[in-house]
């Protein structure tokens, strides 16, 4: 029955070792998660910057050719929107910083002096708040500049090469802005699903390798150390998916897919934080899962750790019906989310009831659970806290389902 309402993705534990970590990481850049968004950026990325390359080094026989394409990639941005801000403040900024080395240098020469006027005043200039994050490119450029002011032999020619430095970033910030928006622009990738998608996904990928092996008794170090550090890593996953809730509607602006039928008068799921705060926290714990189960794999190999395999395998089931539920919260469309929330209704109903088992069968056994020494007391805290949280998180899918038609009848309303 656990199977069942699981939906195993495996049947056994995934093989170990550099290689077969790869062509797993390369498997799960096939579906819509992390992976793939990775791959798709650098894809992007590579062809802005060799599309400046080609303009800057072929067209243009630019002396510093490198500068269009370092454009073009930093400020590849994960959406339209921020891809126009952020080109915005980098080109002010390379002004800004190529301007003071041009002034200073035509006051003071090109002498060591000077790019220490340079450096104090780029420096400073660079915490301006309106640049932001860009601040420290104002010193980089201006140091560039200085490079390329004290290599020209003339004033005519120093004033030249620091005009196309200028020139050159906006090239690059011109593609990169270009191959963001017309190559697979960014919408979905980072639209509030995508965020709920991604860290779910995550989520599943890590608790779909850890029940097959506990179902198997294989805790070898080598394994959960994996597991651990795969489960650290849920963190920055994390963060993007609250980024993508903040960020989804940034999406929307400059981008042409919205100007296609299917994505007018859309209506919001306004419960999205609420899903990903929930992920959050299930991700704190399955992070301190991984660690629990890491510190004793140390004793596993014991007669003593080996003997309750049946609490190992109960515990593995357990996972199973929480990968089931990751699963569905990663597949969670707007459109289907009444269909979706029963089954995520109905999938939490049976991860409690493996819960309960593996409580059942571990006191049944007579496990030492109030023993801080050994680790099944703190293995079932953690189940617990487990299944409240993805309980949780299954609550706030189906209130949000329920408070839905009246926030799309206003809509409608109101698009009338």
């Amino acid at each position: 029955m656990a199977e069942t309402a699981a939906g195993p993705q495996r049947t056994q534990a995934a093989a170990q070792g550099p290689w077969a970590r790869t062509k797993q990481w390369l498997r799960r850049a096939r579906s819509d998660g992390y992976e793939r968004h990775t791959l798709t950026l650098i894809a992007k990325s590579a062809l802005a910057a060799a599309s400046c390359w080609w303009i800057a080094h072929d067209l243009m026989s630019a002396p510093s050719p490198a500068f269009a394409p370092f454009s073009a990639v930093l400020i590849m941005q994960v959406t339209v929107y921020q891809s126009l801000v952020q080109a915005l403040r980098y080109v002010g900024a390379v002004v800004v910083g190529v301007g003071v080395q041009g002034v200073l240098g035509f006051l003071a020469g090109p002498y060591l002096l000077t790019f220490v006027l340079v450096a104090l005043a780029a420096l400073a200039i660079g915490r301006w708040r309106p640049l932001g994050s860009q601040g420290p490119q104002v010193a980089t450029a201006a140091f560039f500049a200085f490079s390329t002011y004290v290599s020209a032999t003339g004033s005519a020619e120093r004033w030249t090469q620091l005009g196309q430095i200028i020139v050159l970033v906006l090239i690059g910030c011109g593609v990169g802005i270009l191959v963001n928006t017309l190559v697979l622009p960014p919408m979905r990738y980072r639209s509030a699903e995508y965020g709920i998608h991604t860290l779910a996904h995550s989520l599943c990928d890590l608790v779909g390798d850890m029940y097959p092996a506990l179902r198997e008794g294989k805790l070898e170090a080598e394994r959960t150390q994996h597991w651990r550090e795969r489960a650290s890593q849920l963190g920055s996953i994390v963060q993007q998916a609250q980024a993508s809730v903040h960020t989804a509607w940034e999406s929307t602006f400059y981008n042409p897919r919205r100007l296609r039928r299917r994505h007018r008068h859309r209506t919001s799921f306004t419960d999205y934080q609420a899903v990903v705060d929930a992920l959050e926290r299930v991700s704190y714990q399955v992070a301190s899962m991984a660690r629990s189960l890491d510190q004793w794999s140390a004793d596993h190999d014991s007669e003593e750790a080996a003997r309750p395999g049946d609490f190992v395998r109960a515990y593995g089931d357990f996972l199973a019906a929480l990968a089931h539920i990751s699963e569905l919260l990663s597949q969670i469309d707007e459109d289907a989310l009444p269909d979706q929330s029963q089954k995520l209704c109905e999938a939490a109903a049976e991860a409690q009831k493996a819960r309960d088992r593996l409580e059942q069968g571990a006191r049944e056994s007579s496990l030492p659970l109030s023993d801080p020494a050994q680790p099944y007391g703190l293995l079932m805290a953690e189940a617990t806290r487990l299944m409240d949280e993805f309980q949780h998180t299954c609550d706030v899918l189906k209130h949000g389902v329920d408070t839905a038609p009246a926030s799309a009848a206003s809509v409608g309303e109101g698009g009338g």
